[in-house]
This record gives structure tokens, C-alpha cells and sequence, in this order.
């Protein structure tokens, strides 16, 4: 099955699978940081407004890459029970990532958005970009917030995610919209010819870059 060159190259192609539904007004959140790239190319080829939403995993403290849960804006916890319930002291360990993560979301949403208000997403289509999903814990906790703070429709678009972890989602987002599918599902890298490591410095040229085009604002005046 045919992967991607990289996340720009997923973005396009992304964005291609998008247009083709005609979504009213949306705005494009990237998860940072590897989602910011992708969602970049998809805010430029749509016309639409790019932000970040902040999200973290709540990985297991001596294995990182598997998530107990994730914690996103606006007070979000959401747990992988499976996990937690194969986890000895799950709720200890739980609590001290949670605090160290909160601490981290913090900090990124200042380094981020700076002096900016938080993205207008109430009442709006708000189309969700990563480069992947794995889990889909991090992903979930998105979808909750947003719903949380009144979008009035969420969508998932990823390049690439699991069959099982992509039908899990639709249960809970509004659309999900995923170009790969493959029931050999191992890690999001394997997909990418080029999946080196995102940077701040990156997040925040993609999302100065795209505000200077004048499709990059994730602000409106429009009350609320």
C-alpha cells in the first residue's frame, strides 16, 4: 500500500479528499507537532483559516509511546482503560504524568499562540488535522474539547490510522475522514518515506506563514 513522501505531501493529499465535500466555513486546527504540516497544506488548498490545538498523551511512564489516556484545553482527561486496567498503580501513575503534561500544554499554547486569542471555533466546521493516529487517544481528547467549547461539527482528517482505531473515533466525531486504512498497522512512520521530528520553530513559521496569505488566521471578529 502506497504511503506518503512526507507530512506536506499528506497534507495535499488530504486536502484533495476534503475539497470534494464542501465544508461551510471551516477552520483547521493542527495537533502539534508533526499535525501542523499537514494541516497547513490543507488550510492553504481549502481557503480556510489554520490554527494549533494543543493536545498531549499521557504516556506510560516506562513505556512513552503507549498512551494511558491524553489531556487537551479546557480541562479534557481522557483515559485508555484497556491500558490503565494492565497497569500497576494506574491511577498513581496517571496522576503524575497528567501533572507533568498539563505543565507542557501549557507552556506550548503560550510558545504557540503568543498574545493571540484562542482559535474561534464556536458554531464553525472545525476540521482536525494530525499526520496520524495510532491509539487515537490523543485525537479523542481533540474531539472533546472542541465539541466541549461549541463547534457545531468535528471532523477527523488524518492521512493514515488504523481500521480499528478510525471506527472508534466515528462513534465519536462527526466525520472521519482517513485516506489509509491498512489492517497492518504498526507505527504512523512506517507511512512516510520522511517522518523526522517536527519543531517548535517549524509550528510557528507554518503558522506566521499561512496568517501572512491571509488564509492563516485562526481569529474572527464575529461575536460570539
Amino acid at each position: 500500500m502506497q504511503g506518503f513522501l512526507d507530512r506536506r505531501d499528506a497534507g495535499r493529499r488530504l486536502a484533495t479528499a476534503l475539497q470534494t465535500r464542501g465544508y461551510r466555513d471551516p477552520i483547521v486546527l493542527g495537533l502539534p507537532r508533526g499535525g501542523v504540516p499537514v494541516a497547513y497544506e490543507v488550510a492553504a488548498r481549502l481557503g480556510a483559516p489554520l490554527d494549533v490545538f494543543v493536545v498531549r498523551k499521557l504516556g506510560v511512564p516506562y513505556q512513552p509511546e503507549l498512551a494511558m489516556g491524553a489531556i487537551a484545553s479546557g480541562g479534557i482527561l481522557v483515559r485508555n482503560e484497556d491500558v490503565l486496567r494492565a497497569l500497576g498503580g494506574a491511577e498513581q501513575a496517571l496522576a503524575m504524568v497528567e501533572h507533568v503534561e498539563r505543565a507542557e500544554l501549557q507552556r506550548r499554547e503560550r510558545l504557540y499562540r503568543g498574545n493571540r486569542p484562542d482559535a474561534a471555533v464556536k458554531g464553525r466546521n472545525v476540521l482536525v488535522v494530525d499526520d496520524g493516529l495510532a491509539t487515537g487517544a490523543t485525537m479523542k481528547a481533540a474531539v472533546l474539547a472542541l465539541k466541549q467549547a461549541g463547534a457545531a461539527r468535528v471532523v477527523v482528517a488524518v492521512p493514515v490510522g488504523p481500521p480499528e482505531t478510525c471506527s472508534d473515533l466515528e462513534s465519536l466525531a462527526d466525520e472521519v475522514v482517513c485516506l489509509l486504512r491498512p489492517a497492518r498497522f504498526m507505527a504512523v512512520g512506517q507511512w512516510y518515506e520522511e517522518f523526522g521530528q517536527t519543531t517548535d520553530d517549524e509550528v510557528r513559521q507554518l503558522l506566521d506563514a499561512s496568517e501572512a496569505t491571509g488564509s492563516g488566521s485562526g481569529f474572527d471578529s464575529r461575536s460570539e
